[in-house]
């Protein structure tokens, strides 16, 4: 199963780099300054810094596991980027 949804953002590199640098801590990661691959327990989040915005393409095996990255994604998302008014995303679903 997949997920996708694009974060409009004027900094979306920023934003990719840094929620790898921390993912980084605790999870498999891979990641450029435009893309990036990030392994969860029950998904994994591929990432793409795009001028129009951030992204993201979550693959999971059940729904939970497209829950779960999602909110992961966003949750971090948001408090990296408090001083941006970004619009919660719409996921689409594969």
């Amino acid at each position: 199963m997949q997920s996708q949804t694009l974060i409009e953002t004027g900094q979306a590199s920023k934003y990719l780099q840094q929620l790898c640098k921390h993912f980084a801590h605790k999870t498999e990661v891979t990641f450029s300054e435009t893309e990036a691959h990030c392994v969860f327990g029950t998904a994994t989040a591929d990432m793409r810094a795009k001028e129009q915005g951030l992204e993201v393409i979550i693959t999971a095996e059940d729904p939970e596991g497209i829950d779960r990255g999602q909110m992961v994604i966003w949750k971090h998302l948001e408090r990296f980027a408090f001083r941006e008014d970004l619009s919660e995303p719409v996921w689409e679903t594969a």
